[in-house]
């Protein structure tokens, strides 16, 4: 059993990925914690992670079961790999048989208080029994039904509760909610509590959470947390504060290796800043993301790129038609590229797989294409935004270079994006549909940079088999950003594209 001397200062750590980051590196010893959520959130998961991390630590463990049987247990803990052997006793907690017969039912005395006397004297048998460092408790939904009532539950819990403690034992209770809202009995009484919550979408997939809403004398990362079940266990994606992660780094000028485009954006991006790429679809947003990923490479960095909207295999055919051998940069090692599904992935899981490419590969050039797509992930969430924020702020704390791009509804003159991001990016690259002598030409233009001086022009680009090409400032025309402009120079009109222009 655990030192009781220790417990103030120890932790139990509950094997869970990312739950542990949220708890402040785990559950206090010698304390009873309760962990509520409706059937199906994960509780039970959770608590046997949490025991087999206890057995592996070599500590005695006792899960108590008095809903669900051992062979049910047993073959929940298979179904993700696991065996509950070794240092783990189940102990379950079945009816009398006598409850199933109406004929020994007791008539004169009610049977809850039989029964509730004779499962605590049983389970307090086995714990001196097995003498546990940890104990699991599922669920006090059937304490609560021999309690009969709410006073009665409340002190079978504290008498549970110092009994545990004298003890030394770290205790996780679980409770499926199935009681009334508003009785909070457990949550005064345990020294932690952890709720988990199943949302199911018009769409796709159900999304899980949970939230610590309390937690005595210990500091622990509030809020809501995404989390997944899958064969292996839960694993969850504590909430990114990007103020918490700051590395120092030195900022230098990062080039695209076209050019134009480099003086077009006063010499280039700097390292560590965010890059908004906006315009119609079909106007060549990929490509300039492209583009800046592929120098990277070239320069024998590391990227990532994240795809929403696009099948990966037509990505690859599309690209290395214009030149960005995509595949081979992949089999280098120099870039890391993923197709992601909008109907299964939570934004906390989003932004725990770029977190893990930028902290454990080191990549230093993030694309996300797109922002659109981005939000078809999370279309019932009212806090975009600052998802966006916080996942940027942390990319640029980290020193890398994040593009983003954003399809705007429309094709020429007053065109709107689905959401409003301007303001958080460092740089915003405008792309722009003109028509000029019977063609539809497409511009480029920087509306925004905050790390320096930039070209106020625009420039007429071309996509060819060569990959991406500017011209010259178009210095004489006006309404370019209206779509339909006006030449008003006296030289030479719009140069004609190279054979092999096309659109992106």
């Amino acid at each position: 059993m655990m030192d009781v001397k220790t417990k103030l200062i120890d932790r139990a750590r509950t094997g869970v990925p990312g739950l542990d980051d949220v708890l402040g590196g785990g559950l206090t010893t010698g304390h009873v914690f309760l962990l509520e959520g409706n059937p199906g959130t994960g509780k039970t998961t959770i608590a046997l992670r949490f025991l087999l991390e206890g057995a592996a630590a070599g500590e005695r463990c006792l899960y108590i079961t008095l809903s669900e049987t051992e062979h049910e247990l047993r073959n929940g803990a298979a179904s993700h790999g696991w065996t509950v052997d070794g240092n783990i006793e189940v102990f379950e907690l079945a009816p009398a048989e006598s409850l199933l017969d109406a004929d020994q039912q007791q008539t004169l005395l009610y049977s809850s208080d039989i029964e509730l006397g004779e499962t605590t004297t049983s389970l307090l048998r086995e714990f001196e029994r097995v003498k546990p460092g940890r104990v699991v408790l599922d669920s006090l939904s059937e304490i609560r039904l021999l309690a009969q009532s709410s006073l009665r539950y409340r002190r079978q819990i504290l008498a549970l509760k110092h009994y545990f403690s004298r003890h030394g034992t770290t205790v996780l209770l679980l409770d499926d909610r199935t009681t009334e809202a508003s009785d909070k009995t457990a949550h005064s009484v345990v020294h932690g509590v952890i709720l988990l919550e199943e949302l199911t979408p018009n769409y796709g997939a159900e999304r899980r959470r949970l939230r610590v809403s309390k937690y005595r004398g210990q500091t622990f990362r509030g809020g809501y947390h995404d989390f997944v079940i899958r064969k292996g266990g839960v694993t969850v994606f504590p909430r990114l504060v990007a103020s918490e992660h700051r590395t120092g780094f030195v900022r230098r000028q990062i080039k695209s290796d076209v050019p134009e485009l480099d003086a077009l954006l006063g010499g280039g991006i700097e390292q560590g800043s965010s890059i908004l790429i906006l315009g119609p679809a079909g106007t060549g947003k990929s490509t300039f993301g492209l583009q800046f990923v592929t120098a990277a490479c070239q320069r024998g960095e590391k990227a990532a790129i994240f795809i929403f909207d696009e099948e990966l295999t037509l990505l690859f055919e599309r690209a290395k038609v214009m030149g960005f051998a995509l595949e081979e940069l992949r089999d280098a090692g120099l870039l890391h590229i993923e197709q992601l599904d909008t109907a299964e992935l939570s934004p906390g899981e989003f932004a725990q797989r770029v977190r893990d490419r930028v902290d454990q590969a080191q990549a230093k050039t993030v694309l996300i294409d797109s922002l659109n797509g981005y939000r078809a992930a999370m279309p019932e969430e009212n806090s975009l935004v600052l998802h966006i924020h916080e996942l940027i702020q942390y990319l640029n704390r980290q020193g890398a270079n994040t593009f983003l791009t954003v399809a705007q509804h429309g094709l020429v003159g007053d065109m709107k994006a689905p959401v409003d991001v301007t303001y958080l990016a460092d740089t915003v690259i405008l792309l722009r549909y003109f028509e000029a002598s019977g063609r539809v030409r497409r511009a480029v233009s920087i509306i925004k940079k905050r790390t320096g001086r930039h070209e106020e022009t625009i420039r007429e680009f071309h996509i060819s088999v060569s990959g991406l090409r500017l011209g010259e400032p178009l210095d004489q025309f006006q309404g370019i950003l209206r779509g339909v402009p006006t030449f008003v120079g006296g030289g030479p009109l719009l140069s004609k594209p190279a054979a092999g222009d096309g659109h992106s």
